[in-house]
């Protein structure tokens, strides 16, 4: 048993290679993003830019940790998914899809990236227009923003994950829209991009998640999606499934030639973390798929929508729960936003006045600061005291 502890013991935060291996991965996926985020302009071919998303991942990651004894496995940890106004999420298309963006719309990209299994996660809302946003869509942005910064200061040693539900729910509620059902924010592992650990978006009577207390050491993926509808997504069309995860504690003989052959495929491409099914040959790939999804080998990604004409907007970020405190690694820079509302609520406020490190001297350790960071800059200087009114 020894050796298994001593193995686990390895694998976190404590171990400052691991640290290393998800700040170089984080690097990467922020960079990804800036990239997808000046590929975005009117008449751009969505399947295209969430190709150069995933081309540039691989070949960033494909530059580091080239030399090492041991192979280490790295890349793409979440497909390139850009999902355009009331779509939720998941959207990445195949080759053969013809779908562009337009100027006005709102876009939720999403993506992830690993180093030897260390992932880093991001998603960011982009309006394509010049000039500050405003109106509704300043406001579902704000919200998702907002919340995000709240759940930076609530996912700490000691506060537990039912915390962070109500908090956001809150925030989402001072902007008049909706925390969208259905989402999880996950803790990481090495290798797990969905750990046990979860905060759930939305308390209700469908969904349970087990209590849980954030301890030191932990990776998570804060993920926070708003709308201005009633926030409880539909799956409209399953064709528009593409991205899919090995299920790999279950077996199953599969009857159909193609599907054996695509299984095959998965198995050796990506036998752990989520893919594209673009990365397979369309036509085997479609009809395979069925039947290894029919018989849960696959756990599909659906692409999920709100009613025409709301607003979503989606914000994730990876946090590492270090000794001196939470480690925002993932993030990029909104538009200026013009919401309709401002926070008035006292509890809410008081969440923003928390600093995201703990009272140590927290000096020295920034580096050169790189962009993106300035909103966790201003949360460090912030006061530490009204955290004592808010346990």
């Amino acid at each position: 048993m020894s050796d298994d502890e001593r193995e686990e013991k390895e694998l976190d935060l404590s171990s400052p290679e691991v640290v290393t291996k998800y700040k170089t991965a984080a690097e990467i996926v922020n960079k990804a993003l800036k990239l997808v985020v000046s590929e975005c302009k009117p008449k751009a071919k969505i399947v295209d830019i969430c190709e150069k998303g995933d081309s540039y991942i691989r070949e960033q990651t494909g530059n580091v940790y080239k030399n090492v004894k041991r192979k280490i496995e790295r890349g793409v940890a979440f497909p390139t998914c850009i999902s355009v106004n009331n779509t939720v999420c998941h959207f990445s298309p195949l080759a053969s899809d013809e779908a562009v963006l337009e100027g006005g719309d709102i876009l939720k990209i999403d993506m992830a990236c690993h180093i030897d299994g260390f992932i880093a996660a991001v998603a960011h809302t982009h309006v394509l227009q010049d000039g500050p946003v405003t109106g509704r869509a300043a406001d579902v942005i704000t919200a998702a923003n907002t919340a995000a910064e709240v759940a930076l200061r609530l996912v700490r040693p000691g506060k537990k994950n039912k915390d962070v539900t109500e908090a956001i729910q809150k925030v989402a509620a001072a902007y008049d829209c909706k925390i969208v059902e259905g989402v999880l924010s996950h803790q990481m592992k090495q290798f797990v991009i969905d750990g046990n650990k979860v905060v759930l978006s939305v308390t209700n009577p469908d969904t349970r998640v087990d209590d849980a207390e954030f301890e030191e050491n932990e990776v998570y993926a804060i993920d926070i999606v708003t709308s201005t509808g009633e926030g409880k997504p539909k799956l409209l069309d399953e064709k528009q499934t593409t991205i899919y995860k090995r299920a790999v504690d279950k077996s199953y003989h599969l009857k159909m030639k193609a599907s054996r052959f695509i299984f095959s495929e998965i198995s050796q491409k990506f036998p752990i973390m989520p893919f594209s099914a673009r990365a397979l040959e369309e036509k085997r790939a479609r009809l395979g798929l069925v039947e290894c999804v029919n018989h849960e080998l696959l756990q599909p990604y659906p692409v999920l929508h709100e009613k025409p004409g709301d607003y979503v907007a989606h914000i994730k970020f990876t946090v590492l729960l270090m000794p001196n405190g939470s480690d925002r690694v993932t993030s990029y820079p909104l538009q200026e936003l013009q919401p309709t509302k401002t926070i008035e609520d006292p509890d809410i406020k008081a969440w923003l006045a928390l600093g995201t490190k703990t009272k140590k001297k927290g000096g020295g350790k920034k580096k050169k600061g790189k962009k993106g960071d300035k909103a966790d800059e201003s949360a460090e200087a912030e006061p530490m005291d009204s955290a004592n009114g808010q346990e």
